[in-house]
């Protein structure tokens, strides 16, 4: 008497039986892509929807109107920077972060973008004051540097520039070797702090571009 045959199949040639540990290790491999994303996927990305909600709480005010977020996420947010409580905190931001989810694809990557305009934003704003620290410093410390200053900003009042540079160079108080063994920095004279304000509003405002203007010692700063 013939044996019954076994019920199976092949893959690349090879014969898998029905029942047998390589027939369940390939269905649990099958199983598993046809299943969705995995415990630990939505997690991670709950958790990330729940930190781009914490961001959304810092948005610019121009920047989250033009987001035309549901009524409910924004009357949420405004809760949330309302609340002092930590507990309560901690709840809105749940809701939030339910809220969150509840976005579609679109919108998500519009919050992305509009958190990118804003952290270039404060980027430039950062660079454009250590910017204007370098100028001033070599205004002050250099007399060509005002040459090269007026060469590249014309626009700027010679008077007003060379009166600031004289007085704060006057009032520039000496660094003493105590002074930096205890960490003292030196007050800044009135003239000194005038010189920072007349050079950043020249340079946010001025046709050139600063950071191809500024010599290269001032970027080395």
């Amino acid at each position: 008497m013939s044996r019954k045959p076994k019920k199976g199949y092949f893959v690349r040639g090879q014969f898998v039986a029905e029942g047998s540990e390589l027939d369940l290790e390939y269905k649990r491999e099958l199983k598993g892509g046809l299943e969705g994303p995995s415990r630990t996927e939505l997690k991670r990305e709950s958790t990330e929807l729940q930190e781009l909600g914490t961001q959304l709480l810092t948005l610019r005010r121009d920047l989250m109107d033009g987001l035309n977020l549901p009524d409910k996420l924004a009357d949420g947010l405004v809760e949330a920077n309302r609340i002092t409580n930590f507990e309560g905190k901690r709840r809105q931001m749940q809701f939030i972060g339910k809220q969150m989810r509840l976005l579609s694809p679109e919108t998500l990557q519009s919050v992305r973008e509009a958190l990118d305009i804003q952290r270039l934003g404060s980027a430039k704003d950062t660079q454009s004051l250590h910017l204007a620290e370098a100028w001033r410093d070599r205004l002050i410390a250099d007399d060509a540097a005002v040459g090269e200053w007026l060469a590249h900003y014309p626009q700027t009042d010679i008077q007003q520039l060379r009166a600031l540079v004289r007085q704060a160079r006057k009032d520039a108080v000496p660094v003493t070797n105590a002074a930096v063994s205890q960490g003292l920095a030196p007050r800044q004279s009135r003239a000194y702090r005038e010189m920072f304000k007349l050079v950043r509003s020249i340079l946010t405002g001025g046709e050139s571009d600063a950071s191809d203007d500024i010599p290269e010692e001032a970027n080395d700063e």
